[in-house]
């Protein structure tokens, strides 16, 4: 079969498009045929070596749908040729508050979804929702799974509250502001260009404020919303996490899990304590809400935005595309037949 293969740790030159063994299934393992896989910011850190326990080489890629190809002994609940999407939450374990040692997350260690075909657990394989198409179902599972987890099972949304989104564009962030919004929240958000509020908003966002020509964009913010903010999700860190401090109504969370920006500068903790919030920390999420994230995508028939979608052979532009944080929502690739 033909896949992406990262040679080591490295620049654009390190990513192959070649052909590599095709995977078999082990019992309780299916393959999969995969029409599309997603790309996510994970899979430049994998390239550049920013994960611990990076192997090369290797196949990247957590995100894909395609069709079941070949069923491993003891798979009862499929059959070959349903159209599949994957869960790349690998081993989470028995506790819904953080996961097991042996987890992991498909596309390194293990090898991933940028190829022809793939091979993972059964229990990681799920039916398309027929509303999706491939192409679609391909974009959402890490980022929806992600999201869903920051704004339900942490953060406690509830309609109504108003929630903050730093940095709108990437693939992580609109499906925030998609579930937020079908979720009756009041969703507001910062970005450095005006062209991806104007996006936003017609995705259902309040308002924004462009944090690089704003003098204080916080303060902007504040005004816009006409109130404080009761959820913010952070992907940033750095000194955006102060200012979301600082917007955060009493008794509020701002839940974490990213820091683009790097650590947190001279956080005032009085402002913490005194306004008695909550800072909660989330990465990915369990099977079940990864069930509970399809049937809530089902119940609002949300349609992932797609930014682009790139031929696989391609990979150099895909990762150049998401390393300039240009897009607008998911990066696709197209498996080649």
């Amino acid at each position: 079969m033909k896949a992406i293969v990262i040679k080591e740790i490295g620049g654009l030159e390190n990513l192959e498009f070649k052909e590599v063994p095709q995977p078999e299934a082990d019992p309780r393992e299916v393959v999969v045929q995969l029409k599309f896989a997603g790309m996510n910011r994970r899979d430049v850190f994998v390239r550049q070596g920013q994960y611990p326990g990076v192997k090369y080489p290797s196949i990247p890629g957590s995100d894909g749908a395609g069709n079941i190809f070949a069923i491993g002994e003891g798979v009862t609940d499929f059959q070959i040729g349903d159209s599949v999407l994957i869960n790349p939450a690998l081993n989470w374990g028995d506790n819904p508050r953080y996961p097991s040692k042996e987890f992991s997350i498909l596309g390194n260690p293990v090898d991933g979804t940028h190829a022809q075909f793939v091979k993972v657990p059964v229990e990681n394989v799920y039916k398309k929702p027929d509303f999706l198409s491939l192409e679609e179902a391909a974009a959402i599972p890490l980022g929806a799974l992600t999201a869903y987890r920051a704004l339900f099972t942490r953060g406690k949304l509830q309609a109504g509250e108003n929630v903050v989104i730093p940095g709108i564009g990437g693939g992580v962030a609109t499906f925030l502001l998609q579930m937020a919004v079908a979720n009756g929240a009041n969703v507001y958000v910062t970005s450095s260009d005006d062209k991806k509020i104007e996006k936003a908003v017609k995705l259902g966002a309040k308002g924004g404020v462009n944090y690089r020509t704003s003098s204080n964009w916080r303060k902007e913010l504040k005004s816009v919303i006409g109130n404080g903010v009761d959820l913010s999700i952070d992907t940033i860190g750095g000194d955006t996490f102060n200012e979301l401090v600082s917007l955060a109504n009493p008794g509020s969370r701002i839940v974490s899990f990213g820091a683009t920006a790097g650590i947190v500068p001279n956080l005032l903790m009085p402002i913490v304590f005194l306004k008695q919030l909550d800072i909660l920390g989330t990465t990915m999420g369990t099977p079940i809400e990864f069930k509970e994230m399809l049937e809530f995508y089902k119940k609002h028939e949300i349609h992932p935005v797609i930014d682009s979608v790139i031929p696989l052979q391609d990979i150099a532009k895909a990762h150049s595309l998401m390393e300039d944080g240009k897009q607008f929502g998911k990066i696709v690739l197209k498996i080649p037949e």
